[in-house]
Protein backbone atom coordinates (compact mmCIF):
# COMPACT_ATOMS: atom_id res chain seq x y z
CA UNK A 1 0.00 0.00 0.00
CA UNK A 2 1.28 3.44 -0.94
CA UNK A 3 -0.07 6.96 -0.55
CA UNK A 4 1.51 9.47 -2.93
CA UNK A 5 0.98 13.19 -3.22
CA UNK A 6 1.53 14.61 -6.68
CA UNK A 7 0.69 18.30 -6.75
CA UNK A 8 -3.02 18.49 -6.01
CA UNK A 9 -3.47 14.74 -6.48
CA UNK A 10 -3.69 12.19 -3.68
CA UNK A 11 -2.92 8.83 -5.32
CA UNK A 12 -3.87 5.62 -3.49
CA UNK A 13 -2.61 2.17 -4.42
CA UNK A 14 -2.15 -1.30 -2.97
CA UNK A 15 -4.02 -2.98 -0.12
CA UNK A 16 -5.92 -0.39 1.93
CA UNK A 17 -7.10 -2.93 4.48
CA UNK A 18 -3.73 -2.71 6.18
CA UNK A 19 -3.05 0.18 8.53
CA UNK A 20 -2.01 3.22 6.59
CA UNK A 21 -1.29 6.72 7.77
CA UNK A 22 -1.94 9.87 5.78
CA UNK A 23 -1.16 12.49 8.43
CA UNK A 24 1.52 13.92 6.14
CA UNK A 25 -1.20 14.56 3.60
CA UNK A 26 -2.89 17.03 5.93
CA UNK A 27 0.24 19.14 6.22
CA UNK A 28 0.99 18.90 2.51
CA UNK A 29 -2.50 19.55 1.17
CA UNK A 30 -3.86 21.99 3.76
CA UNK A 31 -3.02 25.01 1.58
CA UNK A 32 -4.51 23.55 -1.59
CA UNK A 33 -7.78 24.94 -2.95
CA UNK A 34 -8.69 21.74 -4.82
CA UNK A 35 -7.73 18.11 -4.22
CA UNK A 36 -8.18 15.15 -6.56
CA UNK A 37 -8.20 11.67 -4.99
CA UNK A 38 -7.13 9.12 -7.64
CA UNK A 39 -6.94 5.36 -7.90
CA UNK A 40 -3.34 4.29 -8.47
CA UNK A 41 -4.15 0.58 -8.33
CA UNK A 42 -6.15 -0.23 -5.20
CA UNK A 43 -6.20 -3.99 -4.72
CA UNK A 44 -8.39 -4.25 -1.58
CA UNK A 45 -10.23 -1.99 0.87
CA UNK A 46 -12.69 -2.06 3.77
CA UNK A 47 -14.83 0.32 5.82
CA UNK A 48 -11.91 1.27 8.03
CA UNK A 49 -10.13 2.52 4.93
CA UNK A 50 -13.05 4.79 4.11
CA UNK A 51 -13.15 6.16 7.66
CA UNK A 52 -9.45 6.95 7.56
CA UNK A 53 -9.73 8.76 4.22
CA UNK A 54 -12.76 10.69 5.39
CA UNK A 55 -11.04 11.80 8.61
CA UNK A 56 -8.26 13.33 6.48
CA UNK A 57 -10.36 14.91 3.73
CA UNK A 58 -12.89 16.41 6.17
CA UNK A 59 -10.09 18.33 7.91
CA UNK A 60 -8.94 19.99 4.69
CA UNK A 61 -10.56 23.28 3.63
CA UNK A 62 -10.14 22.44 -0.06
CA UNK A 63 -12.85 21.08 -2.34
CA UNK A 64 -12.47 17.39 -3.15
CA UNK A 65 -12.89 15.48 -6.41
CA UNK A 66 -12.88 11.66 -6.57
CA UNK A 67 -11.63 9.96 -9.73
CA UNK A 68 -11.58 6.26 -10.71
CA UNK A 69 -11.92 5.02 -7.13
CA UNK A 70 -13.63 1.68 -6.48
CA UNK A 71 -17.38 2.14 -6.65
CA UNK A 72 -17.97 1.41 -2.97
CA UNK A 73 -15.29 3.79 -1.70
CA UNK A 74 -16.38 6.59 -4.00
CA UNK A 75 -20.03 6.27 -3.04
CA UNK A 76 -19.35 6.25 0.71
CA UNK A 77 -16.89 9.13 0.57
CA UNK A 78 -19.23 11.30 -1.50
CA UNK A 79 -22.05 10.63 0.92
CA UNK A 80 -19.90 11.42 3.96
CA UNK A 81 -18.24 14.51 2.49
CA UNK A 82 -21.58 15.88 1.35
CA UNK A 83 -22.86 16.06 4.93
CA UNK A 84 -19.61 17.18 6.57
CA UNK A 85 -19.38 20.73 7.90
CA UNK A 86 -16.11 22.56 7.26
CA UNK A 87 -15.07 25.55 9.23
CA UNK A 88 -13.92 28.06 6.66
CA UNK A 89 -14.59 31.20 8.64
CA UNK A 90 -10.91 31.74 9.50
CA UNK A 91 -9.94 31.79 5.82
CA UNK A 92 -12.65 34.17 4.60
CA UNK A 93 -11.43 36.94 2.36
CA UNK A 94 -13.07 40.33 2.14
CA UNK A 95 -15.27 39.16 -0.73
CA UNK A 96 -16.15 35.98 1.18
CA UNK A 97 -17.24 38.09 4.16
CA UNK A 98 -19.48 40.28 2.00
CA UNK A 99 -20.93 37.21 0.35
CA UNK A 100 -21.56 35.65 3.74
CA UNK A 101 -23.18 38.86 4.97
CA UNK A 102 -25.40 38.97 1.89
CA UNK A 103 -26.48 35.37 2.41
CA UNK A 104 -27.39 36.17 6.01
CA UNK A 105 -29.43 39.16 4.85
CA UNK A 106 -31.26 37.06 2.28
CA UNK A 107 -31.92 34.38 4.90
CA UNK A 108 -33.38 36.99 7.27
CA UNK A 109 -35.60 38.36 4.48
CA UNK A 110 -36.84 34.86 3.68
CA UNK A 111 -37.53 34.22 7.38
CA UNK A 112 -39.56 37.43 7.64
CA UNK A 113 -41.51 36.53 4.51
CA UNK A 114 -42.12 32.99 5.74
CA UNK A 115 -43.26 34.22 9.17
CA UNK A 116 -45.61 36.79 7.64
CA UNK A 117 -47.11 34.17 5.31
CA UNK A 118 -47.67 31.85 8.26
CA UNK A 119 -49.34 34.68 10.20
CA UNK A 120 -51.72 35.44 7.32
CA UNK A 121 -52.54 31.73 6.94
CA UNK A 122 -53.37 31.47 10.63
CA UNK A 123 -55.63 34.53 10.45
CA UNK A 124 -57.36 33.13 7.36
CA UNK A 125 -57.83 29.80 9.14
CA UNK A 126 -59.30 31.66 12.10
CA UNK A 127 -61.75 33.40 9.81
CA UNK A 128 -62.55 30.07 8.18
CA UNK A 129 -63.32 28.61 11.59
CA UNK A 130 -65.78 31.41 12.28
CA UNK A 131 -67.48 30.61 8.96
CA UNK A 132 -67.39 26.88 9.73
CA UNK A 133 -65.10 25.99 6.81
CA UNK A 134 -62.03 24.66 8.64
CA UNK A 135 -60.96 21.11 9.56
CA UNK A 136 -61.29 21.37 13.31
CA UNK A 137 -61.74 18.71 15.98
CA UNK A 138 -63.40 19.92 19.15
CA UNK A 139 -61.49 17.25 21.08
CA UNK A 140 -58.16 18.82 20.10
CA UNK A 141 -59.37 22.22 21.25
CA UNK A 142 -60.50 20.89 24.63
CA UNK A 143 -57.21 19.04 25.19
CA UNK A 144 -55.21 22.15 24.31
CA UNK A 145 -57.46 24.27 26.53
CA UNK A 146 -56.94 21.91 29.47
CA UNK A 147 -53.17 22.03 29.00
CA UNK A 148 -52.82 25.81 28.76
CA UNK A 149 -55.66 26.64 31.15
CA UNK A 150 -56.31 24.69 34.37
CA UNK A 151 -52.90 22.98 34.33
CA UNK A 152 -51.13 26.35 34.12
CA UNK A 153 -53.00 28.05 36.97
CA UNK A 154 -50.70 26.80 39.74
CA UNK A 155 -47.40 27.91 38.20
CA UNK A 156 -48.87 31.25 37.13
CA UNK A 157 -50.25 31.81 40.63
CA UNK A 158 -46.96 30.94 42.31
CA UNK A 159 -44.85 33.24 40.13
CA UNK A 160 -47.37 36.08 40.30
CA UNK A 161 -47.55 35.83 44.09
CA UNK A 162 -43.78 36.14 44.31
CA UNK A 163 -43.73 39.07 41.86
CA UNK A 164 -46.41 40.91 43.84
CA UNK A 165 -44.51 40.20 47.04
CA UNK A 166 -41.23 41.52 45.61
CA UNK A 167 -42.93 44.56 44.09
CA UNK A 168 -44.52 45.43 47.44
CA UNK A 169 -41.33 44.85 49.41
CA UNK A 170 -39.16 46.99 47.11
CA UNK A 171 -41.79 49.74 46.97
CA UNK A 172 -42.20 49.78 50.74
CA UNK A 173 -38.46 50.14 51.25
CA UNK A 174 -38.53 53.37 49.28
CA UNK A 175 -41.86 54.73 50.50
CA UNK A 176 -41.03 54.25 54.19
CA UNK A 177 -38.49 57.09 53.87
CA UNK A 178 -41.47 59.38 53.43
CA UNK A 179 -43.77 57.57 55.83
CA UNK A 180 -46.01 56.52 52.92
CA UNK A 181 -45.92 52.73 53.17
CA UNK A 182 -49.68 52.63 52.85
CA UNK A 183 -49.39 53.59 49.17
CA UNK A 184 -47.68 50.27 48.48
CA UNK A 185 -51.18 48.88 47.98
CA UNK A 186 -51.79 51.37 45.18
CA UNK A 187 -48.38 50.62 43.66
CA UNK A 188 -48.97 46.88 43.58
CA UNK A 189 -52.53 47.19 42.28
CA UNK A 190 -51.64 49.50 39.40
CA UNK A 191 -48.46 47.64 38.52
CA UNK A 192 -50.02 44.18 38.45
CA UNK A 193 -53.23 45.10 36.65
CA UNK A 194 -51.60 47.40 34.10
CA UNK A 195 -48.68 45.33 32.87
CA UNK A 196 -46.84 43.06 35.31
CA UNK A 197 -49.56 40.42 35.54
CA UNK A 198 -49.75 40.10 31.76
CA UNK A 199 -45.97 40.12 31.26
CA UNK A 200 -45.28 37.45 33.87
CA UNK A 201 -48.10 35.28 32.56
CA UNK A 202 -46.78 35.67 29.01
CA UNK A 203 -43.23 34.69 29.96
CA UNK A 204 -44.44 31.66 31.90
CA UNK A 205 -46.69 30.51 29.06
CA UNK A 206 -43.95 31.07 26.48
CA UNK A 207 -41.64 28.74 28.38
CA UNK A 208 -44.36 26.26 29.19
CA UNK A 209 -46.94 26.18 26.41
CA UNK A 210 -45.05 27.77 23.51
CA UNK A 211 -42.19 25.31 23.96
CA UNK A 212 -44.69 22.46 24.17
CA UNK A 213 -46.31 23.49 20.89
CA UNK A 214 -42.96 23.65 19.09
CA UNK A 215 -41.74 20.33 20.51
CA UNK A 216 -44.98 18.47 19.79
CA UNK A 217 -45.38 19.69 16.22
CA UNK A 218 -41.63 19.40 15.59
CA UNK A 219 -41.71 15.75 16.66
CA UNK A 220 -44.60 15.21 14.27
CA UNK A 221 -42.42 16.69 11.54
CA UNK A 222 -39.60 14.27 12.38
CA UNK A 223 -42.03 11.33 12.36
CA UNK A 224 -43.42 12.51 8.98
CA UNK A 225 -46.90 12.94 10.45
CA UNK A 226 -47.15 16.42 8.91
CA UNK A 227 -46.39 14.91 5.51
CA UNK A 228 -49.16 12.39 6.11
CA UNK A 229 -51.63 15.19 6.82
CA UNK A 230 -50.61 16.97 3.64
CA UNK A 231 -50.95 13.73 1.65
CA UNK A 232 -54.49 13.30 2.96
CA UNK A 233 -55.32 16.88 1.96
CA UNK A 234 -55.73 18.09 5.55
CA UNK A 235 -54.50 21.58 6.34
CA UNK A 236 -51.80 21.45 9.01
CA UNK A 237 -52.71 24.93 10.17
CA UNK A 238 -56.40 24.07 10.56
CA UNK A 239 -55.74 20.71 12.19
CA UNK A 240 -52.82 21.60 14.48
CA UNK A 241 -52.48 25.36 14.77
CA UNK A 242 -56.05 26.55 15.03
CA UNK A 243 -57.14 24.52 18.12
CA UNK A 244 -54.01 25.60 19.97
CA UNK A 245 -54.45 29.25 19.05
CA UNK A 246 -58.10 29.33 20.10
CA UNK A 247 -57.28 27.58 23.39
CA UNK A 248 -54.48 30.00 24.28
CA UNK A 249 -56.42 33.09 23.21
CA UNK A 250 -59.25 32.00 25.49
CA UNK A 251 -57.11 31.06 28.48
CA UNK A 252 -54.58 33.93 28.48
CA UNK A 253 -57.00 36.71 29.58
CA UNK A 254 -58.29 34.45 32.36
CA UNK A 255 -54.76 33.64 33.48
CA UNK A 256 -53.94 37.36 33.48
CA UNK A 257 -56.94 37.94 35.74
CA UNK A 258 -55.68 35.21 38.11
CA UNK A 259 -52.18 36.69 37.99
CA UNK A 260 -53.47 40.15 38.89
CA UNK A 261 -55.43 38.89 41.87
CA UNK A 262 -52.65 36.66 43.22
CA UNK A 263 -50.05 39.41 42.72
CA UNK A 264 -52.14 41.82 44.77
CA UNK A 265 -52.49 39.07 47.38
CA UNK A 266 -48.70 38.77 47.48
CA UNK A 267 -48.45 42.49 48.15
CA UNK A 268 -51.00 42.11 50.91
CA UNK A 269 -48.84 39.47 52.56
CA UNK A 270 -45.87 41.87 52.73
CA UNK A 271 -47.90 44.86 53.92
CA UNK A 272 -49.88 43.05 56.59
CA UNK A 273 -47.20 40.74 58.02
CA UNK A 274 -44.01 42.77 57.49
CA UNK A 275 -45.06 46.41 57.58
CA UNK A 276 -47.99 46.10 60.00
CA UNK A 277 -50.45 47.78 57.65
CA UNK A 278 -54.04 46.91 58.60
CA UNK A 279 -55.75 44.57 56.17
CA UNK A 280 -58.77 46.89 55.88
CA UNK A 281 -56.49 49.78 54.89
CA UNK A 282 -54.73 47.68 52.28
CA UNK A 283 -58.06 46.62 50.76
CA UNK A 284 -59.29 50.22 50.81
CA UNK A 285 -56.26 51.57 48.94
CA UNK A 286 -56.38 48.65 46.49
CA UNK A 287 -59.99 49.34 45.57
CA UNK A 288 -59.26 53.06 45.31
CA UNK A 289 -56.30 52.51 42.99
CA UNK A 290 -58.03 49.87 40.88
CA UNK A 291 -58.97 51.17 37.45
CA UNK A 292 -61.03 49.32 34.86
CA UNK A 293 -58.94 51.03 32.18
CA UNK A 294 -55.70 49.59 33.56
CA UNK A 295 -57.31 46.20 33.99
CA UNK A 296 -58.54 46.07 30.37
CA UNK A 297 -55.13 47.17 29.09
CA UNK A 298 -53.55 44.27 30.98
CA UNK A 299 -56.11 41.79 29.64
CA UNK A 300 -55.51 43.08 26.10
CA UNK A 301 -51.78 42.52 26.62
CA UNK A 302 -52.56 38.94 27.61
CA UNK A 303 -54.66 38.40 24.48
CA UNK A 304 -51.87 39.69 22.23
CA UNK A 305 -49.27 37.62 24.10
CA UNK A 306 -51.39 34.51 23.55
CA UNK A 307 -51.43 35.20 19.82
CA UNK A 308 -47.65 35.75 19.76
CA UNK A 309 -46.89 32.57 21.73
CA UNK A 310 -49.12 30.45 19.50
CA UNK A 311 -47.67 31.84 16.28
CA UNK A 312 -44.07 31.32 17.40
CA UNK A 313 -44.66 27.85 18.82
CA UNK A 314 -46.59 26.53 15.82
CA UNK A 315 -44.37 28.23 13.23
CA UNK A 316 -41.09 26.84 14.54
CA UNK A 317 -42.70 23.44 15.04
CA UNK A 318 -43.96 23.26 11.44
CA UNK A 319 -40.68 24.55 9.99
CA UNK A 320 -38.60 22.17 12.11
CA UNK A 321 -35.98 19.94 10.52
CA UNK A 322 -36.19 16.17 10.42
CA UNK A 323 -33.85 15.14 13.22
CA UNK A 324 -33.86 15.23 17.01
CA UNK A 325 -31.46 18.17 17.17
CA UNK A 326 -33.84 20.28 15.06
CA UNK A 327 -36.64 19.70 17.56
CA UNK A 328 -34.47 21.13 20.34
CA UNK A 329 -33.56 24.15 18.22
CA UNK A 330 -37.21 24.72 17.27
CA UNK A 331 -38.22 24.63 20.94
CA UNK A 332 -35.50 27.10 21.89
CA UNK A 333 -36.39 29.45 19.03
CA UNK A 334 -40.07 29.33 19.97
CA UNK A 335 -39.37 30.48 23.53
CA UNK A 336 -36.79 33.12 22.59
CA UNK A 337 -38.79 34.64 19.76
CA UNK A 338 -41.99 34.59 21.82
CA UNK A 339 -40.37 36.62 24.61
CA UNK A 340 -38.71 39.02 22.16
CA UNK A 341 -41.95 39.66 20.28
CA UNK A 342 -43.88 40.06 23.53
CA UNK A 343 -41.48 42.81 24.56
CA UNK A 344 -41.82 44.43 21.13
CA UNK A 345 -45.61 44.28 21.31
CA UNK A 346 -45.55 45.69 24.85
CA UNK A 347 -43.62 48.70 23.58
CA UNK A 348 -46.01 49.19 20.66
CA UNK A 349 -49.12 48.90 22.85
CA UNK A 350 -47.60 51.29 25.40
CA UNK A 351 -46.94 53.89 22.70
CA UNK A 352 -50.48 53.51 21.35
CA UNK A 353 -52.00 53.83 24.81
CA UNK A 354 -49.86 56.88 25.49
CA UNK A 355 -50.96 58.45 22.23
CA UNK A 356 -54.62 57.73 23.00
CA UNK A 357 -54.21 58.86 26.63
CA UNK A 358 -55.36 55.49 27.95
Amino acid sequence: MTVEIKGENLVLSGDLTKNFFVSDAIRTLKNKKHIVVKNGGISDWNQESVVTLYSVLSQLPASTDLQDLPKGIEHLLKLALKTSVKDKQSNLSKEDFLEHLGEKGIAVAHSIESGFNFFTQMIKAWGGRIRGKSVYRQKDFLLALEDCGPKAVMIVSLISFMVGLILAFVGALQLKNFGAQIYVASLVTIGMTRIMGAVMTGIIMAGRTGASYAATIGTMQVNEELDALQTMGISRIDFLGLPRMNALLLSMPILVLVSDFVGILGGCFVCVFLWDIPLSEYIHYCTTAFSLKNFLVGVFHGFIFGLVITLCGCYFGMTCGRNADSVGKATTNAVVYSIVWMIVMTGIITLICEGLDI
